[in-house]
């Protein structure tokens, strides 16, 4: 960060993920991100020895006031920070005996996580009468960037080559929902068993709630060290409205599942994505996140960025103020319960890149 800047690291990070940059080379460093199920339409970049992602694809994002141009982020023309792009992982030269390159099975997050999404299918998807409306799943599945279900195998393949040529230190396997009884908690065992017996790689596993609580021990047993089970909205009202599918599996129903599966994985390795920005208020977010902390789990609390082609495309990302409210008592809240990122085995949480609430949870220590 330059010397004149007036902005502090943890605050330029909130800013630009808030609102975007315009990039002046699209094609630097490695590969954006555009469409499917997340971070989508960002690209990573490294700001003080942290790896963040920023929105650079989004309607918002197209209006922010900061720009890039090389390693250097201005407003209204002065210089405010400097940054580097990370480069593009060495597995993405690799393909697999049939010919499908290794990036359409797994992709590089962040720093040293490697993240897959092992059925970009879901149930709900197709009808957006009942989808998720700021879900992208299908997309990247639709441009040919990805293929609907990655083997066992073929993640292992991919997951040893990440580890041995870019030094991947986590993995995190999420899935479109499938069906309505283990939401995807099977090809999840299947997918870790084959990985961990090929690779040490500790793996986040993610999907919602499964109807038989045993599945929280058979995803443990089958490699996966943290799980992650996503909330999004904590107002009933706007789950139905946003969520009207999913949003039957109520607020309650996800709390006594956190419960059951943190006394599987233990505290601190249960978290759940919070998306702020959608209407939930800040006092509703705070009142969640107690709860949640309560029970042992970690709340990553983002801000929602507004996917192009999906029904929110052009629903306003929420301001850095917004996120500065929420995110500035949570680290705290984290701090005194003793829930730290960097004790999380594996999965968004321990990655960060995606919030700068691991920004926060340092100042609250300070």
């Amino acid at each position: 960060m330059s010397a004149n800047s007036k902005l502090s690291e943890r605050q330029l990070i909130n800013e630009l993920q808030t609102r975007g940059v315009r990039l002046t080379d699209p094609a630097a460093g490695a590969p954006s991100r555009r469409g499917g199920a997340g971070p989508s339409d960002h690209k990573a970049v490294e700001i003080g020895g942290k790896v963040v992602m920023i929105p650079v694809h989004t309607a918002g994002a197209g209006n922010s006031p900061y720009r890039l141009d090389g390693a250097r982020v201005s407003r209204d023309g002065q210089e405010i920070a400097r940054m580097a792009f990370t480069d593009t992982p060495r597995f993405y030269d690799l393909k697999t005996a049939e010919g499908i390159p290794y990036s359409h099975i797994a992709t590089l997050h962040g720093k040293d996580v490697l993240a897959t999404t092992v059925l970009q299918t879901c149930i709900r998807y197709n009808n957006r009468k009942i989808s998720c409306q700021f879900c992208a799943i299908g997309q990247s599945l639709d441009e040919g960037r990805t293929i609907a279900h990655k083997t066992p195998q073929q993640l292992a393949e991919v997951a040893r080559a990440a580890v041995e040529l870019d030094g991947v230190k986590h993995m995190v396997m999420t899935t479109g929902t499938p069906n309505l009884q283990d939401r995807g908690a099977r090809v999840l065992c299947d997918s870790a068993e084959a990985v961990t017996a090929a690779v040490d790689l500790p793996i986040q596993g993610q999907c919602e709630p499964p109807d038989d609580r045993a599945w929280f021990r058979r995803l443990r047993d089958s490699g996966i060290q943290s799980l992650g089970m996503h909330l999004e909205i904590a107002t009933p009202a706007l789950r139905e409205t946003l969520m009207p599918s999913k949003s039957s599996i109520t607020v309650e129903h996800y709390l006594e599942a956190f419960a059951d599966a943190v006394d599987v994985f233990g505290r601190g390795q249960v978290s759940t994505y919070l998306l702020a920005g959608l209407g939930d208020t800040v006092d509703t977010t705070l009142a969640l996140c107690e709860r949640l902390v309560a029970l042992g789990v970690y709340p990553f609390v983002v801000p929602f960025v507004p996917i192009s082609g999906t029904p929110l495309a052009h629903h306003p990302a929420p301001t850095a103020a917004h996120m500065k409210r929420i995110l500035e008592p949570l680290g705290t809240l984290l701090r005194k319960a003793e829930l730290r990122s960097t004790e999380i085995k594996a999965g968004c949480g321990r990655c960060g890149a995606c919030s700068s609430l691991s920004a926060f949870e340092e100042e609250a220590a300070s």
